[in-house]
C-alpha cells in the first residue's frame, strides 16, 4: 500500500448494497484513505424521486466504515457529475465500475492537460443476481432484489404451487400494517383515512379485496392493481357486479383456490405490476393471500390497502422490512406434490 494514498469515488449509493461495499473494499485494499463523494438530494432527485435522502445514505456509509474501516473513510457532498477528481493534487486513485471507466479516463485526460498526474483507476466488476442482472439500487427500489442481490420472488418459486400451513392462521389474521377502523358496510370513512395517511406519490397503489377496491374507486382512486374475487369474509359479496372492469386499462383473470398461492396468481400479479396503466385482476377462488405476493413483487414505497374482516382497512407501505416478512411467511408454505 502506497504511503498517504487517497482514492476518490463518487455516486448516489442509494440503498447501500453489496456491490457498493465491494467497490469501497477494493478501493481501501489499494489506498490508505477513501473519500466518498455522495450526490446531494438535488442531484439525486434528477435520477429518481424515490432515492433515499442524502443524510440516510451518508449515515449508512459511515456506519459501514466505522465497523470495517475506522478512520479511513469520509463522505462529502457531490453537486455535479465530476466532483473534485479533475483538480485534486493529493488524490492518487479513483474507483469505479466498468460502466464508468470512460468517465474516469476523461477525468485523467483533463488532469494531464492541467499538468497533474493521472489517477490510478481501480475498476470493480458488478455483482450479478441469480437472473444475471447487475445488482443495482434501481432494481432494489423496483422491489426485485434485496441488498445482497437475492430475488424476492424468483421465477422458479413463481412456478410452484404453495399451500399455507394452518400454523400461520393466527399471524395472518392480524393486521400487517396500520388499521383504520370502520364498518365493512360503510368503508368510505376508513378508506379515505387510509389514503390520506399514505405517502405522497407512491410508485403503485394496490387494493386487495372487493370492498376495498370498490371503496377506492368510489373515492376517486383507481388502483394501479386491484385484486378481487367476488367474495367478502369468504361469502359471495352482493356488490360484486358493481366493479366495472372498464374503469381499468387492463383486465386479467387467474385461478387461486383458498389456502393456496398458485403459479397463475403469481404470474398475473407480476404482469399487472409491470403494466403501464391500471389493472383489475379477478381471482377465481380466493385472493386473501395475494398481499404476500404483492409485497414481494411491488416496488419499494408502494401502498397496499386491504380489508381486515370486521375491523376496517389496513394500510401497509411496501418497504424492505415488509418484503422480508412476506419472504419469511412464504418460506413456511409447503410446495404441493405433483404441481
Amino acid at each position: 500500500m502506497a504511503n498517504s494514498s487517497l482514492c476518490l469515488v463518487g455516486g448516489t449509493f442509494d440503498h447501500l448494497h453489496a456491490g457498493h461495499l465491494r467497490l469501497f473494499s477494493a478501493a481501501l485494499s489499494e489506498c490508505d484513505k477513501l473519500e466518498v463523494w455522495l450526490t446531494t438530494d438535488t442531484l439525486a432527485a434528477l435520477k429518481s424521486r424515490l432515492i433515499q435522502s442524502a443524510e440516510t445514505r451518508r449515515t449508512a456509509i459511515l456506519d459501514w466504515a466505522d465497523e470495517n474501516a475506522p478512520d479511513r473513510v469520509s463522505v462529502h457532498p457531490l453537486e455535479d457529475a465530476v466532483g473534485p477528481a479533475e483538480s485534486r493534487r493529493d488524490a492518487t486513485a479513483i474507483a469505479c465500475t466498468s460502466e464508468t471507466v470512460a468517465a474516469c479516463e476523461a477525468i485523467n485526460r483533463t488532469r494531464v492537460e492541467a499538468g497533474l498526474a493521472p489517477l490510478s483507476i481501480i475498476e470493480v466488476e458488478h455483482l450479478t443476481d441469480p437472473s444475471g442482472h447487475a445488482l443495482s439500487s434501481s432494481r432494489i427500489r423496483a422491489g426485485v432484489v434485496d441488498r445482497e442481490g437475492n430475488l424476492w420472488l424468483g421465477e422458479r418459486e413463481q412456478e410452484r404451487l404453495q399451500r399455507m400451513p394452518t400454523a400461520l392462521d393466527g399471524e395472518l389474521k392480524q393486521p400487517m400494517g396500520d388499521l383504520f377502523k370502520g364498518p365493512e358496510s360503510k368503508p368510505r370513512k376508513a378508506i379515505l383515512a387510509a389514503m390520506a395517511a399514505a405517502p405522497d406519490l407512491p410508485p403503485k397503489w394496490v387494493g386487495v379485496g372487493d370492498v376495498t377496491v370498490k371503496a377506492m374507486l368510489d373515492a376517486g382512486r383507481v388502483p394501479d392493481l386491484g385484486v378481487i374475487d367476488g367474495m367478502t369474509q369468504r361469502t359471495p359479496w352482493e356488490g360484486a357486479g358493481s366493479i366495472d372492469p372498464a374503469e381499468f386499462d387492463h383486465h386479467l383473470t387467474c385461478v387461486n383456490p383458498a389456502g393456496l398461492l398458485t403459479p397463475d396468481l403469481k404470474r398475473k400479479v407480476r404482469e399487472a405490476l409491470a403494466n403501464h396503466g391500471n389493472t383489475l385482476l379477478e381471482v377465481e377462488g380466493e385472493e386473501d393471500l395475494a398481499p404476500i405476493v404483492v409485497h414481494l413483487l411491488a416496488p419499494l414505497g408502494s401502498v397496499i390497502l386491504y380489508g381486515q374482516p370486521g375491523k376496517g382497512v389496513v394500510l401497509r407501505v411496501t418497504d424492505e422490512a415488509t418484503k422480508a416478512r412476506a419472504r419469511r411467511i412464504l418460506d413456511l408454505f409447503t410446495t404441493e406434490v405433483g404441481e
